[in-house]
Order: C-alpha cells, then structure tokens, then sequence
C-alpha cells in the first residue's frame, strides 16, 4: 500500500501512522529513508531557504518519524526502525555542509532512541550503505564539489544491495546491532548481509 507522505510535516507522518494501523493493525518497521542532497554548494553560495528545506527532510523527517511510530511500537511490545545514515555523518565534506550536519544529527537521534528504546523491545539501527547508483548521484557528480563527485560510476554499489541491507537488519539476526551505524563499506558487514565484495573502479 502506497501513502503519499511529506516527511518534514509532522502530521502527514501521523497519517500515514495510523493508516498503517488501520489495515494492517500494526506497525513493525519505520525505514527512515528520505533525503537530499541537493543544494550542493558551499556555505558563502548557500541558499538558506534551501539549506533548511535540506535538514527538515533529512533531520527533523526522522525525528517525525521515530516520534510517530514509538508510541505504536512500544503499546504493541516491539518493532524495527531503521534510520538511513552516511559516512558524511562523521567526515566533513565541501559544498555538503547540509547534508553532513543532517546525517551526523541521525546519527545521534539513532543513539539516543536506543537508549530511550531498547529495553521496550524497540530496536533502532542506522545503515551507512556507501555511495549508492540513484539519482542522487547524478547531481553530485554534474557538481564536481569535493572527491565523491569525482567517483567513477562503476564504485557505486546497486540500490538493491542497500534494501537487502534494511530488510536484513530487520531480522534477529541483526539484533546485536541496536543503537549502531551499520556499514556496507566493509566486507565483514557485506559478508553478514549476504552481499558480495566491494566494487572496483
């Protein structure tokens, strides 16, 4: 089932909460997946309007979301919320200062959710997936602003592999990972997935 949601409007979260409720009488996964990068451009280019439509969606959408879902999850005994990081949560990157800061904030909403959460039988883990072959890589490479623009297509791993990721992180078998940033850039975390090894240039 499909619901049309904006993620940076509270109540659209809400409603696509207790949609979920009202057919499946449930909800046992939040994927927190949503997020810009684009505007690209340095802090002295940056537009602010933009810059902060950029951290509603990337911050506050998952603060939304896992404040929608909690009360749910918890009244039912468990659940799964899964909050889409980056490695620019901890290496600052030109032109990104948007996204860096957004994705180091769900880094720490990841962690502190844990600890709020856990022992209420709610898990929330973060995935890193690396640079992933989307749309989004189309803009940062016509950007030409910092290394990653400067990629070769050929290092970016599937989308399929990052959704394989999330479904997997899911399972029990990931139950030791709670209130960690999981990464697909490391063969061990690959090779726990099921996924095969890194891609070369």
């Amino acid at each position: 089932m499909a619901s049309v949601c904006d993620v940076s409007a509270y109540a659209d979260i809400t409603q696509a909460v207790a949609r979920c409720q009202s057919e499946f009488g449930r909800l046992d996964i939040l994927v927190n997946n949503a997020g810009l990068i684009e505007p690209i451009a340095r802090l002295v280019d940056s537009d602010p309007e933009q810059w902060s439509r950029a951290a509603d969606v990337n911050y506050k959408g998952v603060y939304f979301g896992i404040r929608a879902a909690l009360p749910v999850m918890q009244r039912q005994g468990g659940g799964v919320i899964v909050n889409i990081s980056s490695g620019a949560a901890t290496s600052a990157l030109e032109g990104w200062s948007h996204y860096c800061s957004s994705k180091a904030a769900v880094l720490m909403l990841t962690r502190c959710a844990d600890k709020e959460c856990r022992e209420r039988g709610v898990r929330v883990v973060g995935l890193s997936p690396g640079t992933v072959a989307t749309d989004m890589q189309t803009a940062i490479k016509a950007s030409g602003i910092n290394p990653v623009s400067k990629l070769d297509p050929s290092v970016h791993i599937p989308p399929e592999w990052a959704a394989r990721a999330v479904a997997w992180l899911c399972t029990a078998a990931a139950s030791d990972l709670a209130g960690t940033d999981f990464s697909l850039k490391d063969e061990a975390g690959r090779k726990r997935v099921g996924l095969g090894p890194a891609l070369s240039a």
